[in-house]
């Protein structure tokens, strides 16, 4: 029930501690686990007193039990050790103070706490802490490299020296704490978050040496886990020897099987990475050189060739080709003038042949009336009929003399055959005028041309 109380009427202390030891007595025994420090066994008393303190979290309380209980335990019962204590919490009103009184322990053997394990590391992994894709890959060449380690341990001398054989320009920023027992994991904790703040540090290694299960139990608590998956800095795990596997391998970064192992991970071989450097090198100039020699060899294969070789005799070729094809169409073009021009000719000479000129040039005459009708029959004309007669050298003026009698078989210049050019020159010279049915016809300058037959193979 509540106490009651005023500025006026307060209660005495007694009364509060008597009241809060009541209601603690009323909590009954429970099984609480946790991690034994701090024990003492004073000579010549029964009790023994020990801190029993949380593993994960920074909280402890006072224990005391008789000391039959903890000889039942035999020596396992040390600083360290984790155990399942059958306890009642108790108030002692005189000091103030709170405790548990055991009754019996019981230390948690290799299967309980691998079964533990098991089932953090089931749980760990069902949230995906243990998930490659988060992991982060640590620097080729860190200048600084972080180290939480035990103080002057045999790791903390592997990583050093290791690494400094190695790279020798390489810095460490050493963290020493405590690698096993109850403060391990807080040290550890607080050690991971400083180098993690610090950024010059690139990567940071957790090392201890080998130990038993409940020595490296530490390496597997979940807030130190966790504290590993929150650091920015890459973390490389190298706990124990290669058969040990804390659950701190499944979240950092990197696992290495050994402190020195770590160092080789972390830390480059100057000599290898040199060596490496040479093989590469030599490598690129083989390479280089043997595409240096095909190129060579393509380069002088196209300079072997002909067109290349000699450059100009495809282009003399060509005008070759070209001179040829010019003189052989100068020739069809010559030809073909000539065939022309001999058609031309002989179209000329028929046309000549056909030509009334040419009739008129052989000594044949044209008569045609005043209104230029050619006269065809003596019958067109009537006596004193003015006619025009042309021939070869020009026309003239005639005048018809007496009434034309019809002809019987009137000559015209269409009767006159085209083969009658064989004439000599001589007949073409001589002047004559063809008759119009025997009339005879008189010229305008005194002149009289005889009478004519029709025909142009008679002299007049």
């Amino acid at each position: 029930m509540a106490l009651t109380s005023t500025p006026d009427e307060p209660l005495p202390v007694r009364t509060i501690s008597r009241a809060m030891g009541d209601w603690i007595s009323r909590l009954g025994r429970v099984w609480v686990e946790g991690q034994v420090t701090e024990i003492s066994r004073r000579p010549g008393m029964g009790t023994v007193f020990m801190t029993l303190r949380d593993s994960v979290a920074d909280v402890s309380l006072r224990v005391t039990c008789p000391r039959a209980v903890c000889d039942a335990v035999g020596p396992g019962l040390v600083d360290g050790a984790r155990v399942v204590v059958w306890a009642k919490p108790s108030f002692h009103a005189g000091r103030g103070t709170l405790a548990l009184a055991v009754t019996e322990i019981r230390p948690l053997g290799a299967g309980a706490l691998l079964a533990r394990l098991e089932r953090l590391k089931a749980t760990l992994a069902a949230e995906g802490l243990f998930a490659a894709s988060r992991k982060k890959r640590p620097p080729f060449l860190p200048g600084v490299v972080g180290l939480i380690t035990g103080r002057a341990s045999a790791a903390e001398r592997d990583v050093v020296e290791n690494a400094r054989r190695r790279w020798p320009a390489v810095r460490i920023e050493l963290r020493e704490v405590a690698v096993q027992g109850p403060l391990a994991v807080s040290q550890i904790i607080d050690a991971l978050a400083e180098l993690d703040a610090d950024g010059a540090v690139e990567v940071i290694v957790i090392a201890r040496g080998g130990g038993s299960l409940e020595d490296l139990l530490p390496f597997s608590d979940e807030a130190l886990l966790r504290a590993v998956v929150a650091a920015r800095t890459p973390v490389v795990s190298a706990i124990g020897h290669e058969q040990d596997t804390p659950l701190l391998d499944f979240v950092a970064d990197v696992r290495a099987s050994t402190p020195t192992d770590a160092a080789k991970r972390v830390v480059p071989d100057v000599a290898e990475q040199a060596a490496g450097v040479d093989a590469l090198r030599g490598r690129a100039r083989r390479v280089l050189t043997h595409r240096l020699d095909i190129e060579a060899r393509r380069l002088a294969d196209l300079r072997g060739r002909p067109v290349l070789a000699a450059p100009l005799r495809e282009i003399e070729h060509r005008e070759q080709a070209v001179e040829t094809l010019r003189s052989r169409s100068r020739r069809c073009v010559l030809h073909a003038v000539e065939v022309a021009e001999r058609d031309l000719a002989h179209a000329a000479a028929r046309m000549r042949a056909l030509s009334p000129a040419a009739t008129l040039d052989r000594g044949y005459a044209l008569v045609q009336r005043a209104d230029g009708l050619v006269v065809r029959s003596p019958a067109e004309v009537t006596g004193g009929e003015r006619l025009v007669v042309r021939v070869a050298g020009g026309t003239f003026a005639a005048s018809v003399a007496a009434t034309p009698a019809v002809a019987a078989a009137p000559a015209t210049v269409d009767d006159v055959d085209p083969d009658a050019a064989a004439v000599d020159d001589a007949e073409a010279t001589r002047a004559r005028v063809v008759g119009v049915g025997g009339v005879s016809t008189q010229t305008t300058s005194g002149g009289s041309a005889g009478t004519g037959q029709g025909h142009g193979d008679h002299d007049d």
